[in-house]
């Protein structure tokens, strides 16, 4: 008796469940629409949309790729420049050769070896002597075979130099000692004029060189010249403040 009331209790659980099962997939079905219908059909293709154009209507014109600027120029040169030469210590540089004996390279290693080849091509080629195409050797003044050819070991280089600031600090020595002399003369000679001349000399002359005059050039004066750089300038600072 008490099995039959337990069956007949458990058959209304079960019905319950399968109605609740039944509506969750009819309203929860993952691949279709809540009404339980698809929206498209298996192996229908996608239709795309299309853009109808008049016949006389213009088609826009494609704008030319703007100039980049010299920021984003100079940003890209910095990204893709190539590594500096490095400056290895002794040790270090007995490490590199012995892993070249065992046939490894690093990457660091390979590039300064390519960016190295690529400095003796270019120095193997002659330098053009001037401005691209009217250069002295384009244009048949100079002659490339009598061209000399230096071949300098790292210690010529050094030796050089070394000459070469030797040579520079000489003539900086020559320079500041014509400098002291020039200013101890003029002290002298400001020292050796009379009181009344002697506060007029202490003041700066800056009448040769006003801050609206041009600098000397080699061409001829020319009329009028001033007067219409002037005007110009007027003329462009007006324009500006309108802007």
């Amino acid at each position: 008796m008490m099995r039959l009331t337990e069956i007949a209790k458990s058959k209304p659980l079960t019905s319950s469940m399968e109605t609740l099962g039944h509506q969750f997939i009819q309203k929860c079905f993952v691949s279709r629409t809540a009404k339980g219908k698809g929206k498209l059909k298996a192996g229908q293709p996608l239709k795309r949309s299309k853009v109808t154009t008049r016949k006389g209507a213009e088609v826009a014109k494609k704008e030319p790729p703007r100039r980049k600027s010299e920021f984003d120029e100079m940003v890209e040169d910095c990204l893709s420049s190539t590594a500096p030469v490095r400056s290895l210590k002794p040790k270090e540089k007995a490490r590199e050769a012995e892993r070249e004996r065992m046939g490894l390279i690093s990457k660091a290693k390979d590039e300064e070896m390519k960016k190295l080849n690529k400095m003796k091509k270019e120095f193997a080629n002659p330098w053009p002597i001037g401005p691209p195409g009217l250069d002295l050797i384009s244009l048949g003044l100079v002659d490339v075979e009598k061209l000399p050819k230096y071949e300098l070991t790292v210690e010529d280089g050094r030796r050089l130099a070394k000459e070469n600031s030797r040579v520079l600090m000489r003539k900086h020595r020559q320079r500041q000692a014509a400098e002291t002399t020039l200013l101890r003369l003029k002290k002298e000679a400001i020292e050796a004029l009379p009181e009344n001349l002697k506060a007029a000399a202490l003041v700066p002359d800056m009448t040769p060189f006003p801050v609206n005059r041009f600098m000397a050039t080699l061409t001829p004066p020319i009329e009028g010249y001033l007067e219409k750089v002037m005007e110009a300038a007027k003329k462009s600072s007006a324009k500006e403040k309108l802007r």
